[in-house]
């Protein structure tokens, strides 16, 4: 196997900093195999749009939302108990504008900061043994592998307690997750599902405390591979769950979104590749959002 186009595997994504509403996302090629021992520093910006739908409680009509977004991100792989693992870490930064009918007026208001950080530990339980730069590029990558990994989002971001909009979340999300790829020729398949487990958010709006109930969630992705470094894949993911409870009063804002993602990758070298998607989310029920999103993200090997 050869090493070029190792870069376009682990492109940052997105969705989970230009959703404002929760960490869901959308990200294809997961859980490729990678050789041990090699860094991966990446940069990228998106840009999202759309409407938000939010409890009639809060009086708040023709919502919308603007959001640009960046992150850094950094990519550790090595080898646990004779299998391949991974270390990410994830940091973003948005700035975003919102506008809307608040008991009828019109209304807007602007956040910026630095999002959630994001740090993710996953292994390769099946068809992904640990091996080095050499032994990688001179060994078949396995047809099927199984994968299982655990995200966790810091409560680190920009947060205003007394405003109902903002770029961090105040709170932690447990993410584990469970994968597994199927390659046939060039063709890839990846399937995903995760559960995200939330803390409570004790300082929500207006002194209130908020709760959620897991979300679970499952994404699918069908990748074409032209040549190492060169790809394009289909994707899909449905969110279900979430149910949120505001101060022990429950409320029937349960979370039921559909993802669905086109995205290409580029190589530029042996060691930098490129990134881009077109990311359209919508809610299935009548809280959430509606939200288009462009990204682009670089990467470079070490």
């Amino acid at each position: 196997m050869r090493l070029p186009g190792l870069t376009g595997l682990v492109l940052i994504g997105f969705m989970s900093i230009a959703a404002p509403a929760h960490a869901q996302d959308l990200e294809p090629r997961r859980w490729s195999q990678l050789p041990t021992g090699i860094n991966f520093v990446g940069v990228g910006l998106a840009y999202s749009k759309g409407d938000i739908f939010l409890d009639p409680v809060l009086q708040i009509e023709d919502a919308n939302v603007e959001l640009v977004s960046a992150g850094v991100s950094y990519i550790r792989t090595f080898g646990l108990f004779g299998r391949s693992a991974r270390f990410d870490v994830n940091v973003p930064y948005a700035e975003g504008d919102w506008r809307g009918l608040l008991q009828g007026e019109p209304s807007s208001v602007g956040r910026q900061g630095l999002g959630d950080p994001r740090f993710r530990l996953s292994v390769l339980l099946y068809g992904g043994p640990a091996r080095d730069r050499r032994e990688f590029a001179e060994t078949p990558a396995s047809d099927t592998v199984v994968g299982f990994g655990l995200s966790v989002v810091a409560p680190l971001g920009e947060y205003i307690d007394d405003k109902l909009l903002n770029i961090g979340q105040n709170r932690w999300i447990i993410r584990p997750q469970l994968g597994i790829t199927h390659t046939r020729g060039k063709w890839t398949g990846e399937l995903t599902g995760s559960i995200y487990y939330f803390t409570d958010n004790d300082s929500f709006f207006q002194g209130t405390t908020l709760e959620n109930e897991p979300l679970y969630a499952v994404q699918g992705h069908l990748i074409y591979t032209f040549r190492p470094g060169l790809w394009a894949s289909l994707s899909t993911a449905y969110g279900d769950g979430g149910e949120p409870t505001i101060s022990g009063v429950p409320r029937d804002a349960e979370t039921k979104n559909w993802l669905s993602a086109i995205s290409v990758g580029l190589p530029i070298s042996r060691s930098q590749g490129i990134r881009m998607s077109y990311i359209w989310s919508r809610t299935q029920v009548p809280t959430g959002a509606d939200l288009d999103t462009l990204a682009l993200s670089y990467s470079r090997m070490f």
